[in-house]
């Protein structure tokens, strides 16, 4: 497989139902005790079935829209515990998050696969912004919107991250106590001097950053957003350019939920996203699975490293490539396997 990464100079790199609406409770981490009781009491009258249901829940004042999995055999009155699912970037809650999740309900867990502000159904203005920051809040509101869910044990919620969404997901485990287990499946995690090495260099660096910082200030004060395709096989201004069968085959990612178009305005906040400080806040079980083969290993393994927890383990699934992880049956059921083993042991 051939394909590069903006910069185009990078050749070895893989980059990366039913309606519950919770509007009106502007539902958050900081809604108050009496708007988190009104919710759970809107949940708990809410009738959950097996298999999927479609939920909308609060961030910050932004509508989310995702699908809450539930195993085959669930009944009322079951409290299951619980995996929030976050894809690689730009993706979709119907890629390679809701095979996930679909895969943990079907092994007995209550598994959420969402839309982050600004992608697929949920809303955010500046559509397909890849903002760290933003998608580590939408995180954590998940973990509130759960926990209101009478088919959920809110005191067992474990956090799941492919690629771009374990770099997001890593940082939630360092922040947010209610988070009670990690699993990092082929995670996409920087630093600075790993976005110089993928990007071509500290120069073209900052003049990504800068390029991103004009393009969000150009939205902010027309309305105008710019956009890249996410991916193109002819287009060298694409974020990933080149043969990436994943984004490119409609019988893998490019479905029709997902747009294949990127931000500009994203590269001041994703160049300068770097998650391995928070490493040494992160104090619950913790599972990564990774391979050499796949997208910049050296940044999983000094993260790993920096977690103080003892109760950490580092798989090392070798005979696979970065989007193998996204759906490929080899590697995704050996990720599985490793995550219920995990879960199991964990919540």
């Amino acid at each position: 497989m051939k394909y590069s990464l903006v910069p185009a100079s990078i050749a070895a790199l893989s980059l990366f139902g039913s309606i519950v609406d919770f509007n009106a409770l502007a539902l958050q981490l900081e809604s108050s005790p009496t708007a988190i009781a009104q919710t759970q009491t809107m949940a708990k009258a809410f009738s959950y079935k097996s298999g999927i249901n479609r939920v909308t829940f609060q961030s910050n004042g932004v509508n989310l829209v995702g699908n809450l999995y539930l195993p085959a055999n669930y009944k009322a009155g079951d409290r299951l515990p619980a995996v929030i699912v976050s894809g690689s970037w730009t993706t979709v809650k119907e890629q390679m998050a809701g095979e996930y999740a679909q895969k943990l309900a079907d092994r007995g867990f209550a598994a959420l696969a969402f839309d982050s502000r600004s992608f697929g159904e949920s809303g955010g203005k500046l559509r397909n912004y890849e903002s760290p920051s933003n998608k580590i809040a939408d995180i954590k509101n998940a973990i509130t919107f759960l926990q209101t869910v009478d088919a959920v044990n809110g005191d067992r919620i474990a956090g799941l991250g492919i690629c771009a969404g374990a770099g997001y997901m890593t940082a939630v485990a360092a922040e947010d106590d209610r988070l009670k287990a990690l699993i990092a499946i082929a995670p996409w995690i920087h630093d600075s001097a790993i976005v110089n090495q993928v990007y071509g260099g500290e120069a073209k660096v900052k003049q990504m950053i800068q390029t991103g910082r004009n393009a969000a200030e150009k939205f902010a004060k027309t309305g105008q957003a710019d956009y890249v395709f996410a991916t193109s096989k002819t287009d060298k201004s694409a974020v990933m350019f080149g043969e990436i069968d994943y984004y490119q085959n409609t019988e893998r990612g490019a479905i029709p939920q997902w747009n294949n178009r990127f931000a500009v305005a994203t590269w001041a906040e994703w160049l300068t996203f770097n998650p391995t400080i928070k490493a040494n806040r992160v104090k619950i079980p913790t599972l990564f699975v990774h391979s050499e083969k796949a997208a910049i290993p050296n940044g999983a393994k000094q993260f790993f490293a920096a977690i103080p927890t003892k109760n950490k383990t580092f798989v090392w699934a070798n005979d696979y490539q970065q989007f193998d992880f996204y759906d490929r049956p080899g590697a995704m059921d050996k990720a599985i396997a490793l995550t219920t083993n995990h879960l199991k042991a964990s919540l």
